[in-house]
């Protein structure tokens, strides 16, 4: 699949971004992918251009970008655990700084970005994250109902802001949403209390505890990496992605 550097201007700048998509000549659907905490790097490529070729053109902002370019922090090749609390250490700052305000003036400016392109099809478009990124993905399906069509987070904290910020979330929500949540993050209680919300906001969705994973597990640079689970995520996003959005 071909990989595309971009720029894509903000309301602060211009934000560093790759897409990918098929070779082919004709328009795709498009889907919106924001990466975990540690941001753009290559297995994230690999991601894109997994999900590119079952036909979506696949936009992937540097959330950060107004720290500098992505990579924003120096990466090791893998991200194992002894290495995580240095990392945090330099990404919080960053994370904490992300603020919604932030977070929505930015999904305004990846949206229009994203279905401004010849490459992508009319029509609706998908979200899509992983970590840090599941919340941020919720919140931009949230701030654009109608565009939105799909929404779907992995080991995300959508919840972590207490259960008054998710019913407002929520309130907005027309999309349908996939959540994938890993063991060590969510108890079955919480995930109950999760469901509940989402029912009560009459919100279609799925939402599940993937077992025997530990948060990342998606990631296949990390020591949390399940492969079964990664196979599970893609058996839950593709389908979702086939039922709402429509292909050329």
């Amino acid at each position: 699949m071909p990989i595309e550097t971009l720029q894509i201007p903000t309301t602060d700048g211009r934000a560093d971004a790759f897409a990918a998509f098929p070779d082919q000549g004709e328009r795709h659907p498009g889907v919106l992918m924001y990466a975990d905490g540690f941001g753009i790097r290559p297995v994230l490529r690999d991601m894109a251009r997994e999900l590119a070729g079952h036909g979506y053109y696949v936009l992937v902002p540097n959330v950060f970008y107004r720290h500098g370019p992505a990579p924003v922090i120096e990466l090791p090749e893998h991200i194992g655990e002894e290495a995580r609390p240095a990392l945090f250490a330099r990404l919080m700052p960053m994370i904490e700084a992300h603020t919604t305000e932030r977070v929505l003036s930015d999904a305004d400016a990846y949206l229009a970005f994203l279905t401004a392109r010849p490459e992508v099809a009319a029509g609706p478009v998908a979200v899509t994250g992983y970590c840090i990124g599941g919340l941020l993905a919720m919140r931009t399906a949230a701030a654009h109902p109608g565009q939105v069509a799909a929404v779907a987070g992995f080991h995300g904290p959508v919840g972590a802001d207490g259960p008054e910020s998710l019913r407002l979330l929520l309130s907005t929500l027309t999309a349908e949403v996939h959540l994938g949540h890993a063991e060590t993050d969510l108890t079955p209680e919480a995930l109950g209390e999760l469901n509940q919300a989402l029912d009560a906001a009459g919100v279609d969705h799925t939402s599940e505890i993937y077992p025997g994973t530990a948060h990342g597990f998606t990631m296949s640079d990390t020591d949390a990496f399940n492969p079964s689970a990664l196979r599970r995520h893609w058996d839950r996003l593709l389908p979702l992605l086939e039922r709402t959005l429509a292909k050329s």
